[in-house]
């Protein structure tokens, strides 16, 4: 038989529980608090139906545009054709989880205005743009001996003998 089409198609291992992270739901899924703006990450639960996305987004990162009692709007970028259109989805809180995303960038601000205010105490501007790596620097090998290889003749006459 061909195989299925359907909404679900394709999602035994996607959708399936963790090891050791069957039964049941932590409360903290239920009691977390989300606010518009918030970035969260699609990570269906497969315990429950109601409220599941598409496969698509499962583990996609989005931003939250709604919050109802139960569910939350989160706005995905979508990549269809040649263009990337923002979908707009409703999901259930059981499926969503805070992203780490921002978090890296949220440390790098607070760290860059320390810096800034100790740089204005001593009265000069400093730069906190991120840098590159640039190329490592150089150094001088020491101790080496230099050693010439030179390839050994090759003998048709006594390889055909099956000896040297």
């Amino acid at each position: 038989m061909p195989a299925g089409h359907g909404l679900r198609s394709r999602t035994r291992d996607l959708f399936a529980r963790p090891f050791r992270k069957k039964g049941y739901i932590p409360l903290t899924t239920y009691l977390r608090t989300y606010k518009i703006g918030d970035y969260v990450d699609v990570k269906v639960n497969g315990a429950v139906h109601k409220g599941m996305p598409h496969k698509f987004y499962h583990g996609r990162t989005g931003k939250v545009w709604n919050v109802t009692k139960r569910a939350m709007g989160v706005e995905v970028n979508k990549q269809v054709g040649n263009r990337i259109i923002r979908k707009r989805i409703h999901v259930r809180v059981e499926h969503v989880q805070p992203s780490r995303c921002r978090e890296e960038f949220k440390l790098r601000k607070i760290r860059n205005d320390e810096l800034k205010a100790e740089a204005k105490k001593r009265g000069e501007k400093i730069s906190t743009k991120r840098q590159p790596e640039g190329p490592k620097p150089g150094f001088m090998v020491e101790g080496a001996t230099l050693e010439t290889v030179t390839p050994i003749p090759y003998d048709v006459v006594n390889d055909l003998k099956g000896g040297y």
